[in-house]
């Protein structure tokens, strides 16, 4: 602990969980499908771990562009963007205390379904 009573960095928890048990068995089912569904479960493990180092990794999305969906189900009060190769991104929440930071999954997608998600419209 530091003299001001805060936990230093080496102290905090990272962690990762998934927003729900959908989220949880989506992701596992990808670790058992074809070639390219593994592929992209092998992209988010490797993002996992950087989260779980760093849970500030992603990019913080502007609250004006977040997607309703997810304040309505999941209560948020910031939303992280993290990209993936090949167009794929990542979106979760952070909640924790000082001492432990939770990376919450809610979900990833490729570009297409991520421009819809958020309400982008194409030129």
């Amino acid at each position: 602990m530091k003299k001001n009573g805060k936990p230093n960095k080496k102290e905090r928890v990272f962690r990762i969980a998934f927003a729900d048990e959908n989220v949880r068995n989506a992701f596992e089912a990808l670790k058992d499908g074809k070639f390219e569904e593994k592929r992209l479960a092998e992209r988010l493990q490797t993002a996992f771990n950087v989260l779980k180092e760093n849970p500030l990794a992603g990019i913080a999305v502007p609250r004006k562009l977040w997607p309703e969906v997810y304040v309505k189900k999941y209560g948020i009060d910031n939303l992280r963007k993290y990209d993936l190769s090949d167009g794929w991104r990542l979106v979760y929440t952070l909640r924790g205390t000082e001492v432990e930071i939770i990376s919450v999954i809610l979900e990833w997608f490729d570009h297409p379904h991520y421009a819809k998600r958020f309400g982008y419209k194409k030129n």
